[in-house]
């Protein structure tokens, strides 16, 4: 055998299919436990210097669409590949082979019973199909059967399974898109850059009798464009339940506090809108003026060397952190508590109508649909393997006239036995 030829075989061997596993399965570990996307202050500061330049080194900032993540993928891929390639032939001959009389007329088979007078009763028994007549070599009369052959199948079958599920999953990996859109209700956003638009209808916080949040609940309808395309659907997400909207999965990811901003210019109004903590408001007549909301305590409390915080989530006293820039340079920062304003020049800042705003993470996998027609073919493989036994009965004619009835299963051969025993015991 050649050195290529070697090296082959070892590509399609069940031993690298157990290393390549692992190997998965450990990387599939890391890509978990590590924190994806950050950069590498973020894993000096949580780590230490030499684990974050380790993890860099090793792409395991972004494992899933790391060359060597895609490398195990493909080895596993081709592996299982060759698997079922070079078993293919063996197993089409021996489940051609089970449904013939020949080789089995020819052996004495796992378990038999001798001076049967009626075996097509034996078959009926066993749950045998109708036999079909047959004789052997030196010309005795003889019945065979078979069932359940496409039992031997199981195994390939939960290989091709597999091989669907890695492919769904890794492909999944390497192509998922992944977007967060936040607002209040009313608001209409973007999402990426995949032309549609998403429409938080509403959004509401189901609470305790203690008043602690049990649910986030949104309402959301997704358009294929903002004015007047049509709408790809809606529904209701919450916490775990998730939905699925022109081919993109929405979660209810997290909340914030968001606040309406109300300008007057001279005394008379001149804007107002609603912002989310996080962003900024430029003013119309001056956009080098800029009003940032750095953050919405809802029931505020200043503590002496450690700074503002919230009592609870319950707007009993809610206050406005916020930094004006002018320019891009910082004019200043402060609270502003609910009634009060804030005087820039001829420009008044009011902060008002305090709510709850949601943020939706989306995942768009094309693949998903791949994995889940993998995980169903291991099911089927599961059940041909394990509940579809494939056995074969035959009964050959004796001189005197008596049968002898034989019997052989390939898998569950001890469960075959006692069923073949009982129906054997059942004539007396």
């Amino acid at each position: 055998m050649t050195t290529l030829k070697k090296i082959w075989k070892f590509v399609g061997s069940m031993r690298f299919a157990i290393i390549l596993l692992v190997v998965l399965a450990a990387a599939c570990a890391a890509g978990s436990l590590i924190t994806q996307g950050q950069s590498y202050d973020w894993y000096a500061q949580r780590y230490s210097e030499r684990a974050a330049g380790l993890i860099l080194a090793l792409g395991l900032d972004d494992a899933f669409h790391s060359i060597w993540f895609i490398a195990i993928t493909a080895f596993l891929c081709l592996n299982l590949t060759l698997c079922n390639l070079t078993r293919l032939p063996q197993l089409i001959r021996r489940v051609t082979a089970e449904g013939r009389s020949e080789g089995a007329l020819r052996t004495p088979g796992d378990v038999s019973r001798e001076h049967i007078d009626d075996p097509e009763t034996m078959f009926a028994r066993l749950r045998m199909p109708k036999p079909i007549a047959c004789a052997t070599e030196d010309g005795r009369k003889a019945l065979f059967a078979s069932r359940h052959r496409i039992g031997l199948w199981g195994a390939w079958v939960c290989h091709l399974g597999i091989l669907l599920l890695i492919l769904g999953f890794g492909l999944g990996q390497m192509t998922q898109k992944q977007y967060a859109v936040y607002g209040v209700p009313g608001d209409v956003k973007p999402i990426g850059e995949t032309g549609c638009f998403l429409t938080i209808d509403d959004f509401s916080i189901e609470r305790r009798e203690d008043g602690s949040a049990a649910q986030y609940v949104a309402d959301i309808t997704v358009l294929n464009s903002k004015s007047a395309g049509p709408a790809g659907g809606s529904a209701t997400i919450s916490v775990n339940h998730p939905a699925t909207l022109c081919g993109m999965k929405f979660y209810q990811n997290s909340v914030g506090w968001a606040a309406k901003v109300n300008l007057l210019e001279g005394g008379e109004p001149l804007q107002e809108a609603v912002i989310c903590a996080g962003e900024y408001l430029p003013v119309e007549d001056k956009p080098e003026l800029v009003i940032y909301l750095n953050a919405l305590y809802p029931d505020y409390v200043l503590t002496p060397g450690v700074g503002p915080s919230t009592a609870s989530d319950q707007l009993n006293n809610p206050a406005y952190l916020y930094s004006v820039y002018y320019q891009g340079q910082l004019l200043g920062m402060n609270a502003l508590m609910a009634g009060e304003a804030l005087t820039i020049d001829d420009y008044t800042v009011t902060f008002t109508e305090p709510q709850p705003y949601t943020l939706i993470a989306i995942k768009a996998d094309r693949f998903t649909w791949l994995a889940l027609l993998g995980g169903l073919t291991i099911l089927l493989g599961l059940i041909l393997a394990f509940y579809l036994q494939p056995a074969k009965v035959w009964a050959i004619r004796e001189d005197g006239g008596a049968w002898t009835v034989f019997g052989a299963s390939d898998k569950g051969g001890a469960i075959f036995k006692e069923r073949f025993e009982r129906a054997m015991e059942r004539k007396k």
